[in-house]
C-alpha cells in the first residue's frame, strides 16, 4: 500500500501538467526586478520639478544680498526740499524718483545718480534742528570733471575748489549743496587704487 501511494506520487511529480504548474508558481513567487534607471526615469512622474515650478517665486523687488549688509542710499536733511531738489535734479543732473509732499509742500524726496544706480534722499529737516555735517563728506565721480564745473559756474553756481590734482593721487573740486553739506566732485583716473599717504595722516604722524 504504501509503495503504490510512493509510485502515485512519483508518477503525479513526472506529469508535465503538474511541472507546468510548478515552474508558473515558482515565477510568481520571485520578487519582481526593479525598473532600470531608463525606464524609472521616463514613468517616474516628475513631482519634484512640478513642485519647484509651481513654488517658484516672482523676481523680489529687492534685490538680492544674501542675508549680507547692503548700502542703500544717504540722507541729506534740507531745510527746504524743493530747493535741495533744483540743486542735485537740475544743477547736478540727477534722476527724481520719488517725490513726497504734505499739504503741497516737498517734504522728502529720492534721486538717482545720472550714472550708476546710486541714490540719495532729502528729507526736511525739523524745526531748529542743525544741519552741521563735519566728518560727512559727498562724494561724486565724473570724468569730466573740469567741463562739469564749467557748466555749474555757468548756472551761477560757485565753486569753493576748482579741480586740481590732490597729494593723494586724485583730482578733486570742492562746493557745497543749498544746505551746505560739503561735496566733493573727483576723478580717479589712473591712479584709482594708488593713493599716497594723505596730508592728514603725516601731520599725525608727526605729533
Amino acid at each position: 500500500m504504501k509503495k503504490k501511494a510512493r509510485t502515485n506520487k512519483a508518477s503525479a511529480e513526472k506529469s508535465p501538467v503538474r511541472a507546468a504548474a510548478k515552474r508558473t508558481i515558482a515565477k510568481s513567487a520571485k520578487p519582481a526586478k526593479p525598473l532600470s534607471a531608463n525606464k524609472s526615469a521616463k514613468s517616474a512622474k516628475p513631482v519634484k520639478a512640478t513642485r519647484k515650478k509651481a513654488l517658484a517665486a516672482p523676481t523680489p523687488a529687492v534685490p538680492s544680498s544674501d542675508g549680507k549688509l547692503t548700502f542703500n542710499h544717504a540722507m541729506i536733511y534740507c531745510k527746504d526740499v524743493d530747493r535741495g531738489m533744483r540743486f542735485y535734479r537740475d544743477l547736478m543732473g540727477f534722476k527724481l524718483i520719488e517725490d513726497f509732499r504734505y499739504e503741497g509742500t516737498p517734504v522728502y524726496a529720492r534721486l538717482r545718480a545720472p550714472g550708476g544706480d546710486g541714490t540719495i534722499a532729502l528729507h526736511m529737516a525739523g524745526p531748529g534742528a542743525s544741519l552741521a555735517s563735519e566728518g560727512v563728506r559727498l562724494y561724486f565721480e565724473v570724468r569730466d570733471l573740469d567741463d562739469f564745473c564749467r557748466k555749474l559756474m555757468q548756472k551761477g553756481f560757485y565753486i569753493t575748489q576748482m579741480p586740481r590734482m590732490m597729494p593723494w593721487g586724485w583730482r578733486h573740486a570742492y562746493l557745497n549743496d543749498p544746505d551746505g553739506h560739503e561735496i566733493s566732485l573727483y576723478w580717479a583716473g589712473e591712479n584709482r587704487m594708488k593713493k599716497s599717504v594723505m596730508q592728514a595722516v603725516r601731520e599725525v604722524a608727526k605729533r
